[in-house]
């Protein structure tokens, strides 16, 4: 029997979760399979693919530095990735090899379970960032039917980002972040600011509407101070971690055919990890 082959790649690759993330699906559901960690330099990527098919590879997750730079390499990309200009998964379907961004996915995937509802009447968005991480969760709320105001301290890569997505997104410096939260549902840090290693996110979230909804993308630490902050004002809270394991699903159901559960055994199993590897998490 051949065994199933799917990987992570990227350079470098040591720190990634996503092993332990799949492993856990594999052997929950008994599959003969295997999820590798490849750590592949820049240079060695037109190599890789030269003996993709050979390899026996079923598809894999892309991780940086190598979003974009796989995409020659792939017969078909989907409306995700083609909007958010980069790839982090891809499959065989019907002998062609395709790429997609389950980052949108992952996204709301998280928010719907940790704040069920959230989007019932939900209209306004604020997102603070202007990188890959704004670009997932851009397109996501879009797919929702809210607009999008992006602020960010160089306003011009907001209005790169605004243009590409066109109607529903507005581009905003962070002097006018005050005014935008009082009317938004919605407030996502998609920043790395917060994050353990990185500088503090210094927002006043004073004039955010009492009933809107904090989400952070960063989970390491495990709650930001900004996560601390809007529970303390009584906000409904979302933290990153979720977002790792719903964008895997869709990856893992391409590849060994099993649609896995996001169970809390397995969030506790990579908390668990988090809090071992990185103290003050």
């Amino acid at each position: 029997m051949t065994l199933n082959r799917a990987f992570v790649m990227g350079h470098p690759i040591s720190h990634s979760r996503s092993p332990m993330l799949h492993g856990y699906w594999l052997k929950r559901y008994g599959i003969e399979g295997s999820y590798e960690r490849l750590d592949i330099p820049p240079q060695d990527v037109d190599t890789f693919f030269s003996r993709f098919s050979e390899a026996g590879w079923i598809g894999g997750n892309i991780t940086v530095p190598h979003k974009t730079a796989v995409i020659p390499h792939l017969d078909h990309i989907d409306d995700a990735a083609t909007k958010m200009g980069a790839v982090n998964t891809i499959w065989w379907e019907d002998g062609v090899l395709v790429g997609g961004n389950t980052d949108a996915i992952g996204f709301l995937g998280n928010i719907d379970e940790l704040a069920p509802g959230w989007d019932m009447g939900a209209k306004r968005a604020v997102i603070l960032g202007a990188g890959g991480a704004t670009r997932a969760a851009t397109y996501g709320l879009l797919s929702r039917g809210l607009t999008v105001a992006l602020c960010n301290r160089t306003v011009s890569q907001a209005e790169v980002l605004a243009s590409h997505f066109g109607a529903g997104v507005s581009a905003h410096g962070m002097s006018e972040l005050p005014d935008l939260l009082a009317t938004c549902d919605l407030l996502v840090n998609a920043t790395s600011l917060g994050m353990i290693g990185q500088p503090p996110l210094d927002i006043d979230l004073s004039p955010l509407k009492k009933d809107a909804i904090v989400y952070d993308v960063i989970y390491v630490p495990l709650e930001t101070e900004l996560i601390k902050a809007a529970k303390a004002r009584g906000h409904r809270s979302v933290d990153g971690l979720g977002m790792l394991l719903h964008q895997g699903v869709v990856g893992f159901n391409r590849w060994f055919k099993i649609k896995p559960e996001v169970t809390g055994e397995l969030r506790q199993i990579l908390i668990d990890d988090i809090r071992a590897k990185s103290p003050g998490a």
